[in-house]
Parts: C-alpha cells; sequence; structure tokens
C-alpha cells in the first residue's frame, strides 16, 4: 500500500542519493500536442545525471541535449511534473513518486548552476542545456515490486551512443500510418 508525505523524507532522500537512475514524466496543462505532433505527455530517463536535494519539498537536475526538451516545454507552459526513483537492489524494494510543478532555467542563468556543477553527469559529454527546479507538492512510496532486480555495469559512454532505433526519420503519424498498413492487427487476422 502507498504512503504519502507532504515532503520528502529521511528514507526517500537515502533511495533518491543512492540512485543511479531516475524518470521523470510532465505534461501540457492543456493537452496540446507539441512539435511534429509528440503527444501531450512525456516520460524521460535520467541516468548519469544525479538528483540534487535542495530542500524537503525542492529537487534539481542538469538536462543535457539529446532528448527532444518537451520536460521544458510542458513546465514553462504550466504543466505538471513527476519524477519517480525505485530501488533494483534484492533488499528493500521500493518506488518513490515526487509531485509537483518544476521552473526551466538556461544554465547561464541559473542560480543553482554553480551548485549542480559541482557533481555533473560522469559520461555525458553533451553540453547542459538548462536547470530543471521541481517544487514539490507531495511525494509517494510504494512497495517497487514490479520493479526487477538490476545491477549498474556503467554509465553510458558518448561511443554507446545507438542510432538502431532511430533509424526512421517518418514522423509518428506517418510511421502509425505505415504500420496500419502493412501489420494486420489481431482483430483484421480474425475476420
Amino acid at each position: 500500500m502507498a504512503t504519502y508525505h507532504p515532503s520528502i523524507t529521511d528514507e526517500q532522500a537515502a533511495l533518491i542519493r543512492s540512485a543511479p537512475l531516475f524518470f521523470v514524466a510532465s505534461a501540457d496543462p492543456m493537452l496540446t500536442r507539441g512539435p511534429h505532433d509528440v503527444g501531450p505527455v512525456n516520460v524521460s530517463a535520467k541516468g548519469g545525471v544525479p538528483l540534487h536535494i535542495l530542500g524537503p519539498n525542492r529537487v534539481a537536475y542538469l538536462d543535457y541535449r539529446g532528448s527532444g526538451n518537451e520536460t521544458a516545454r510542458h513546465c514553462t507552459a504550466g504543466g505538471p511534473i513527476t519524477v519517480m526513483i525505485s530501488s533494483f537492489e534484492g533488499e528493500d524494494a521500493a518506488t518513490v513518486r515526487l509531485f509537483g510543478r518544476a521552473t526551466v532555467t538556461p544554465i547561464t542563468e541559473s542560480p543553482l548552476a554553480d551548485l549542480l556543477l559541482q557533481h555533473p553527469a560522469r559520461e555525458l559529454k553533451g553540453a547542459t542545456r538548462q536547470v530543471i527546479a521541481i517544487e514539490i507538492d507531495n511525494t509517494m512510496t510504494s512497495c517497487g515490486y514490479g520493479v526487477p532486480v538490476m545491477q549498474l555495469v556503467r554509465d553510458r559512454r558518448g561511443v554507446d551512443r545507438g542510432r538502431r532505433y532511430k533509424e526512421s526519420v517518418a514522423t509518428p503519424k506517418e510511421t502509425i500510418a505505415t504500420s496500419r498498413e502493412t501489420v494486420a492487427t489481431p482483430l483484421e487476422r480474425a475476420v
């Protein structure tokens, strides 16, 4: 059963500080589609980048280039944000969620830049794009039993930058249309 808290607890802070990976989910406040017809909800994995606890109701992280920047678009528009951190260890399974709103500030203008740049990503070599600072409304801890037990082998390096899943230059609508034309759905196969 999930437990809710008005701020980050000591137990949650311990998991946040030890996590090699966290996820950020954001949504456009009006559920408006973005550039390239990208959907109004986004989830991003953030590995190799520490999530800094700035206070009981505030966290921040350095955002590096390399994604579509949907989190920044949603937060700038006033949309909600959720940060999820999970334990991948064999014992003490848990998932922590931080619910709130974020501000996005270019790295050159952020008052948090000096503090956050003391602990930059170890392997990400791209330019730091901005600071995402999150004001937390409340937190939740759940059991985490659905998360597999895994070990961190290493952070991704520049040479690991894959293109296998980025081969297509089709837009999402073209990809969906193409897949509908060439692949029969279970219902179509049954008819």
